[in-house]
This record gives structure tokens, sequence and C-alpha cells, in this order.
């Protein structure tokens, strides 16, 4: 007979000898956590009452339109950044728009909802009706989620306080109904009422533009008209509005060419949209904000050389590229006072 303890010895001087123990422990284990993993991926999704705050943001202080269906991708995208208030505003578009915000922005939500119906009739008044009037605005909560709604829907713009981005598809040339404008958090602190209110048509502007507008349209263009549009109800001053260009212009420092896409970028940047700004203000002012518009869509439908802009110029407004510039620099003249 075989002496038990012999045999046990042996049992793990084989195991040892093998490496087998430490494979079947490992085996063991990866099965157990395999098998947890299977688990938790069956388990059903509405299987307990907290699973509306593990899919999207809680909406807080109503009930009222949480079922748009416009708002299921904003609470989905704002769920990790916590509850959101959500504002219905009746703005003149074919549906209401909507304002949501985390809890501690409830008084920019008060500023937009305030200024939501005049910005869309002051656009409206400049580009006509046929844009979706019905917006999304979000107040992001932090700079961090502002950069993470912005990106990655594709943000139109590059400015770092607010931007048109397209939650969808979008076949140029359509009206797109999926576009939203997100504002960064300090926004309000760094413009003011006043300015959130320029901001506000500032990009209600793109979107309104949007279908007319295709990637790669000259940017003085599109971003001048934005702005030209924002400001042209208010009551600022050519130097509030323009301060760098102003103090470029009373330095005697005169514009040689319209502003080009790569300046729009960098620390110059806000000398190129106050100069597409005034390009923008002296074209309505000379030929009136009607054919101001026309241009815009003649030439947004995509990137242009200096020929095809040409071309529109003296189709449009019947001057030349030299008239166009110097009675744009004798307009900054009389204004750099």
């Amino acid at each position: 007979m075989t002496d038990p303890s012999r045999r046990a010895s042996g049992l793990r001087s084989w195991f040892s000898a093998n490496g087998r123990l430490e494979f079947a422990l490992t085996l063991a284990s990866v099965t157990l956590l395999t098998g947890a993993c299977v688990a938790l991926i069956l388990v059903p999704r509405n299987a307990g009452p907290l699973q509306l705050a593990t899919d999207e943001a809680e909406v807080l202080d109503t009930t009222a339109g949480i079922d748009d269906p416009r708002l299921t991708p904003v609470r989905r995208e704002l769920q990790p950044y916590g509850p959101i208030l959500v504002r219905r505003v009746a703005a003149g578009g074919e549906a209401d728009a909507l304002v949501v915000a985390h809890s501690g922005h409830r008084a920019d939500i008060d500023v937009l909802e305030k200024q939501l119906a005049p910005a869309i009739a002051d656009v409206s008044a400049a580009w006509g009706t046929d844009w979706n009037r019905a917006p999304v605005l979000v107040v992001a909560g932090t700079p961090t989620e502002f950069t993470a709604l912005t990106r990655a829907a594709g943000a139109a713009t590059g400015a770092d306080v607010a931007a048109v981005s397209l939650t969808g598809s979008y076949v140029p040339g359509t009206r797109p109904t999926d576009q939203r404008i997100v504002f960064n958090p300090d926004a309000r602190r760094r413009v003011g009422d006043e300015g959130m209110a320029t901001l506000l048509r500032h990009e209600l502007t793109h979107v309104a533009t949007r279908a007319a507008t295709a990637d790669g349209a000259p940017l003085w263009l599109v971003e001048g008209y934005a702005e030209y549009v924002a400001q042209r109800a208010g009551a600022s001053t050519f130097s509030q509005i323009a301060p760098t260009l102003t103090t470029r212009l009373r330095a005697g420092t005169l514009p040689t060419e319209l502003i080009g896409d790569a300046d729009f970028t960098g620390t110059d940047a806000p000398y190129a949209y106050e100069s597409a700004w005034s390009a923008c203000a002296f074209l309505a002012d000379r030929y009136g904000p009607a054919a101001l518009t026309t241009l815009y869509k003649k030439l947004a439908t995509g990137p242009q050389s200096a020929a095809a802009q040409d071309a529109a110029f003296a189709a449009v407004l019947g001057a030349s590229r030299a008239d166009l510039l110097d009675g744009w620099r004798a307009w900054l003249r009389g204004r750099a006072v």
C-alpha cells in the first residue's frame, strides 16, 4: 500500500515541476471573470428604477417635453456631467426652441430665453425665414464638457465661447434640422448679458446659413456676415465692435486685401474677425443688405479662387476687386476716429 503522505508529496512535486498548478489556478480565474462579464451584459438595461440616471441626464424642475426627440441625444451626451435644466421657448419657429444647461447655469438660461425670439427675428430679417427657427441651445457646465460637445459633433466655428455643431449627417443644399448651439460655461461672464445677445445672433446666423454654406467657403464672408447680422441691430460703436482694427487704423495701417482663412486662427484671430465684419458692414452700407446676402449665397458654395470672387463682385455688386478694396479703405478711414 502506498503511503498517503508520500503520494501527496509526489503530487505536489509533479504540479510544481510542470507549472500545472499555476495554469489551473489561472484558468479557473479567467473562467469566473468571463462568466461574470457575460452575466452583466445579459442583464436587461431597464432592470432597475435608477436606469434613467445611467442612460440619460436627469431633467430637473419639469417633466414637460422631456420626450422631445431633440432632447434625447442631448440628455445622453450630458449625462456624465450631471442633471440638467430644460426650458422650452416659443421663439417664432415651427416648434419650440430648447435651452438646456446644468443647474448652476440657470441665469444663462434666463438670458438666452429672453433673447431668443428677438434674435431669431433679427436673423430672419436679414436672411429670410427658410431655416430651422427652433434651435437647441446648450450651456456647457465645464470647459471639458464644452470641448467634448463641440469636438464630438464637429464644431462649425473655432470660437472658444460658442460654436454651432451638427449632430447628424448633412447633405449640402438641404436644410439641416439637427444643429445645436453650444455655449462655453464662462461665455456670459466674459462678454456680459449684451454680449451674450450678440453672440446668440452670430451663432444663429450660422444656423440659418448652413444650408447655403459648404466647407471651404471664404471665412471673411462666412464669419463677417454672421457678425454683421449680429451687430446690425445693436447700438455699439465701430471702436466697440472692432477695437483691434480701430487701433491699427489709428496707427495708419489699412488692410491691403480681404482677410485670408489662415488668419482666423492664432494670436491675430480677433483682428481677422473684426476685419471680416468691417468688410461685410461696408458692403451692406455701400450696396445694401440684400446685395450682401446675395453675394454670400453666391460665394458660400465652397472654396473660391480669386477669379471666382472677382466674378461674383462684378455680377452682384457691379464692382471690381480694386473698386471694392478702395471703397472699403475709404469707409474705414472715416470710422477710425
